[in-house]
């Protein structure tokens, strides 16, 4: 598919260096004491200058992200990626229901029927869009791409954006694809502000209507347990759980349960390294090569060019790379992180562009144990550094990053979708990988201790009683903007900030196999959420659960309902796409086409199990069941049949023998066959 598209907007040299002038001038007024109002109002106006407004026929407004094009054809506008290959339609059409709408809008924009869906769940009701389905296609033969068809309705016209996006280009411009979705508004609407409400006290009605709603979507999601906590003025409000620890078992879930937080880490992290910044051990600006002289990336200049701040904020141009240590043994040391960023590259300039990425994070903390304990080990030295720069003085006495001690007595077992579409446990070999790169997403806390960190962060450093545990120049410094991921959005240092709705949000959630999790604060209304979820069911409400606190201390439009009703609904039909897609066990011709033993220099040993009908895929530190498929570009597809697999592995050949490949986001790694 070729779409000549005109260009519109400035070269990539042009906007990084816009986006750069534009952060430059913001951490400018606001590092001389500005109000957070303030730092939130500068950091809006820049974002609304990281892009060019658009609207359609109808008068329904989008923006076109910095170097992405647009053409217009009649009622559809078609936005091309830089990079190419990659664009987002928005169509107008006169429809009866979302089909019709789909279907008009495919041949508007390809000329040609839609392809078959394979699921088409519905869409939550929000920002002024009514009655939308998901229309999710199976890619092209051969292609790695996401291809989708989301029909909304807003009044009697409907509105179909169609993404034909290129997989690596989605992970590398996830900022400028959240643009677009997020800024793509009905004609005449307003979106809700809350911007000079006073947030309304925690009742007892208020406590119950927000309790309420974690029941049911709990039930409705089939997550076995969640645990929340409120803090407001200074105090806890609420602290306590639903349902229980592990499914089908009866003991309960509380504010004393662990979790494993996973990437709510990261803020813990930069936590002990503004900690270290107060006590004059470096600077944000220090470079890390002046700390760690053996630091290397794949790229030398970019190697040069990084600050301590730059391991934390999602901005130096380096690609979401995890495979490296989910594949490693369980007793990897600290030491693989530093191995796996000598062979990253970026993937765009530096400062440039928003990519969420692990390996860079986890050095982070690293970096500071090591100068504040130069004579330990890496792993050892950040879990000293954590320990005494953050938990002992906030006194988080069940947070840990030990394992064994995590998993005694009340923790919460890690739950998925299994093949047969029940929830099911994750095997609890896969959370230990973590272990590894913890200071990027390997803790276990609990309720309790994080509400202790969240009235830290919303008392600008200062413990209960008032003594303070460090400054509030270092502890805000993680909250400016470092990248921008929206038009009122932003990354800082392991900590996001979104101000779409008036009054600035932070949070930084949680994903890890069978677990999620989210802290969010409100710092002008003194309001924080804690929220801890043992099932990977329970994705949608990291989102939903602080949009329900909005919706009941500011009286906020209710959108949190639909939300989870609208995930749920999606989470049904991706079980059922998965019973059909794929056979299990997996099916014998397919299992004839495998070597007994294949190799992979980075990710080790895959070894091929026959047992009763049964295909075993066996790696260095953990095995799982395998389904398989026929592609539509015929190739033999094998997934794990386990809650949470990763990405599938695709049969194929080379020179060397039989090979398996599997891509993840920008990164594709292939198995070959071993003697």
């Amino acid at each position: 598919m070729s779409h000549a598209l005109p260009k519109r907007t400035p070269s990539s040299a042009t906007a990084a260096a816009l986006r750069r002038c534009l952060l430059a001038a913001l951490l400018a007024c606001t590092a001389g004491g500005a109000t957070w109002a303030q730092t939130a109002g500068s950091a809006a106006t820049a974002e609304s200058a990281m892009g060019t407004p658009g609207k359609t026929p109808s008068g329904h407004g989008y923006i076109v992200p910095p170097d992405w094009t647009q053409a217009r054809r009649g009622h559809a506008v078609v936005l091309q990626a830089p990079e190419g290959g990659s664009w987002i339609a928005l169509v107008e059409v006169d429809a009866g229901n979302a089909a019709d709408a789909v279907a008009q809008a495919w041949m508007r924009y390809a000329g040609r029927p839609p392809p078959e869906p394979l699921m088409a769940p519905p869409l939550a009701n929000r920002n002024g869009w009514t009655d939308g389905r998901n229309h999710i296609y199976r890619a092209p033969a051969g292609e790695p791409r996401q291809l989708s068809a989301r029909a909304m309705r807003n009044g009697t016209r409907w509105v179909v954006r169609i993404d034909d996006i290129a997989t690596a280009l989605a992970g590398k411009r996830a900022a400028d694809l959240r643009l677009i979705r997020d800024e793509f508004l009905p004609a005449g609407y307003v979106r809700e502000r809350f911007a000079g409400r006073k947030a309304h006290a925690f009742d007892a009605d208020k406590l119950d209507e927000l309790k309420a709603f974690v029941g049911r979507s709990r039930l409705l999601l089939g997550v076995p347990g969640i645990s929340i906590g409120i803090v407001q003025g200074g105090k806890v409000v609420y602290a306590g759980g639903f349902g229980v620890r592990e499914n089908g078992k009866p003991e309960p879930v509380d504010a004393d349960t662990l979790y494993p937080i996973a990437s709510n880490t990261k803020s813990l992290t930069t936590l002990m390294l503004a900690k270290l910044v107060d006590e004059g051990r470096f600077r944000w600006d220090t470079p890390v090569a002046e700390l760690l002289p053996g630091f290397a990336l794949a790229d030398a200049d970019v190697a040069a060019k990084m600050q301590v701040r730059h391991l934390s904020c999602a901005c130096a141009g380096l690609p979401y790379r995890n495979l490296d240590w989910e594949f490693a043994p369980a007793d990897a040391p600290a030491s693989i992180v530093f191995d796996i960023l000598r062979r990253m590259r970026p993937t765009s300039a530096f400062g440039s562009s928003y990519q969420y990425t692990n390996p860079p994070a986890a050095a982070a903390g690293y970096l500071g144990g090591h100068v504040a304990y130069p004579e330990l080990e890496f792993g050892q030295a950040y879990d000293r550094a954590m320990a005494t720069r953050v938990f002992e003085p906030l006194g988080m006495t069940r947070t840990t990053f030990d394992f064994d001690r995590a998993m005694r007595g009340n923790f919460a077992r890690s739950h998925g979708v299994g093949m047969d579409g029940g929830i099911a446990l994750v095997d609890a070999r896969r959370d230990r990988q973590m272990h590894a790169v913890r200071p990027t997403g390997g803790a276990w806390s609990n309720v309790d201790d994080l509400l202790a960190y969240l009235r830290l962060e919303l008392s600008g450093g200062r413990l209960p009683g008032g003594r303070r545990h460090l400054s509030e120049s270092a502890l805000r410094e993680r909250w400016k903007p470092q990248i921008g991921t929206g038009r009122q959005a932003w990354y800082g240092l392991g900590l996001d900030t979104d101000a779409s709705s008036g009054t600035p949000m932070l949070y930084h959630g949680g994903r890890l196999y069978g677990q999620r999790s989210n802290m969010v604060w409100w710092p002008e209304h003194d309001v924080g959420l804690v929220v801890l979820m043992n099932s990977s069911t329970g994705n949608v409400l990291m989102d939903a659960l602080p949009r329900k606190l909005m919706e009941v201390v500011f009286d906020g439009q209710p959108e949190a309902d639909s939300m989870v009703a609208a995930a749920a609904a999606t989470e049904r039909e991706q079980r059922e796409t998965r019973r059909r897609e794929w056979t299990f066990p997996a099916g014998r011709e397919h299992a004839a086409l495998l070597a007994s033993r294949y190799r992979n220099e980075l990710l080790g040993e895959l070894r091929v199990e026959r047992s009763q009908d049964k295909l075993h895929f066996r790696f260095d530190a953990w095995d799982m069941p395998v389904a398989s498929r026929r592609g539509p570009d015929g190739a033999v597809e094998f997934v794990g049949a386990i809650p949470s697999p990763p990405p599938p592995l695709v049969a194929g050949s080379s020179p060397s023998g039989r090979t398996l490949s599997l891509r993840d986001a920008q990164n594709e790694y292939v198995f070959t066959e071993a003697d």
